[in-house]
């Protein structure tokens, strides 16, 4: 429909055009978080709830009077959520409209498919259970349990094996790369030799950390009614033991059960595990940020066909560092919604507000980002060649690196016995503060220190490139 300028009204179009750029330019990328945290998935996972709840209720002999539902209505129930497809999603958007309610939206939708049932079973008892759909629960019964279920399954399934996949590459890269010598620039500043391999290690070592926090994380849920109390559950049926049915279907969701809430879940266990997703999201930015500035530096070459772009539109010579700025921009992004989540969710006024429930409406767009980034990173690697002449030529050019190589030796040699070793850190920082030391004047300079035999002769041996230390076997402490 044209606007009064004359213009495409851009939100008349149809199909509709993304407003966000995750359900646009990159949903291919993020396509897959959308079967655990879009709303529909959300709706799909209430209705397992539901369908749970009442599954739990009458084949456990919970309520006096209600039936036992056969094999073959369990199956029907359970085919209720398998086949909840783009026909139900809409039937359930229209039931909506009318509810002004999501979770009364579904529990109208399971009863619909209830008095649907003889249809497809002939004889059954589905329709007069109808009044056992959602009893004893408020909303967020469903609700804490549908996003326990949703967002375990979008972090076991999706996010997690991405995450692994990248924490893997660079694994990878820093065990081919354990021994090729590296100048360290701490502050900046030409330091003390590593190995690229060692620094790659760091790197993989606090990636895979975090990763095992996550992966052990807990999911919580509860399903004690409007305040905690059961009190609709005790007052009705007197003679059950609340707390095991509740704690039996909680776990038997393969979820951690929570005895003690208001009418919330307290959403911990949520504020936990995004701050360590977030502390993975950050040290991740790490990893691109260092990686940017080795490409900088000339260590790593792109291959532009990788890369995946046409770099510079005005400069033909260059590949720039995409995957890795659209990297450090998504994990920013990330790491600002999971903050805010976690901040959030902790917080709720006295027995119930209302805040938790708009705010968890963006945890997909939480770990949309981050999935992106993990992409973007993964893709950055694979299109990575390192140049290890254009490091040792860096390293040729710093002998005053060996100043501390030097200073240490002569302060050993000290402790040892040996004459004339004083001032070591002085002396060094006369010959080499603020200079270029080329190997001739680093040589002379250790033929003038007296130093025993045996120290000069390890000394002159060595070179910025030989002055790793243990970097090389320190790779073997990953996993």
């Amino acid at each position: 429909m044209p606007s009064r300028s004359g213009r495409t009204d851009l939100a008349d179009l149809t199909p509709p055009i993304a407003l966000g750029p995750l359900d646009g330019r990159y949903r291919p990328v993020v396509a897959p978080l959308v079967d655990h945290l879009s709303e529909a998935a959300l709706n799909r996972a209430r209705l397992h709830v539901e369908v749970e709840w009442l599954i739990h209720l009458t084949t456990g002999g919970v309520l006096p009077g209600a039936p036992t539902l056969s094999t073959a209505e369990v199956a029907y129930l359970r085919g209720v959520v398998d086949s909840f497809g783009s026909a139900e999603i809409a039937e359930l958007a229209e039931i909506e409209r009318e509810t002004l309610h999501d979770v009364k939206a579904v529990e109208y939708f399971l009863k619909r498919r209830l008095t649907a049932a003889p249809d497809v079973l002939g004889e059954t008892v589905l329709p007069d259970v109808t009044e056992i759909v959602h009893i004893f629960c408020t909303s967020e019964d469903i609700n804490n349990l549908s996003y326990a279920l949703t967002v375990r399954s979008a972090v076991g399934q999706v996010w997690l094996p991405a995450a692994h996949t990248v924490a893997d590459a660079v694994a990878d890269l820093a065990r081919v790369n354990a021994a090729v010598p590296m100048l360290a620039r701490t502050h900046g500043q030409p330091a003390t030799p590593v190995t690229l391999g060692k620094e790659l290690a760091v790197l993989a070592h606090r990636l895979r950390r975090q990763l095992r926090r996550i992966s052990s994380a807990e999911f919580l849920g509860k399903i004690n009614g409007a305040t905690g109390t059961y009190g609709a559950h005790a007052i009705s049926v007197p003679g059950a033991d609340w707390e095991a049915v509740a704690r039996e279907f909680v776990t038997g969701l393969g979820l951690t059960w929570n005895p003690l809430t208001t009418q919330i879940e307290s959403h911990d266990w949520q504020a936990e595990l995004y701050a360590d997703v977030a502390r993975f999201n950050r040290v991740l930015h790490n990893l691109a940020t260092d990686v940017w500035t080795y490409i900088s530096l000339g260590y790593f070459k792109q291959r532009l066909s990788a890369q995946g772009s046409t770099g510079s539109s005005t400069m033909p010579h260059k590949v720039n560092p995409i995957r890795f700025e659209n990297a450090e921009a998504n994990l920013e992004i990330s790491c600002a919604l999971l903050d805010t989540l976690a901040s959030t969710l902790v917080t709720s006024r006295l027995q119930r507000d209302l805040t938790d429930s708009t705010t968890q409406r963006n945890i997909g767009v939480a770990f949309g980002h981050s999935l992106l980034a993990l992409d973007n990173v993964r893709r950055g690697l694979a299109g990575l060649d390192v140049d290890a002449e254009a490091m040792a030529r860096d390293l040729d050019g710093n002998w005053e690196v060996l100043g501390e190589a030097v200073q240490s030796a002569m302060r050993a040699a000290a402790v040892a016995g040996a004459e004339g070793m004083a001032d070591p850190y002085e002396r060094l920082k006369e010959l080499t503060r603020g200079r270029r030391v080329d190997r001739a004047a680093m040589r002379e300079f250790i033929g003038g220190l007296g130093l025993p035999d045996d120290v000069a002769h390890r000394l002159l041996d060595l070179t910025p490139g030989s002055y790793t230390g243990l970097a090389q076997r320190l790779v073997d402490h990953l996993a």
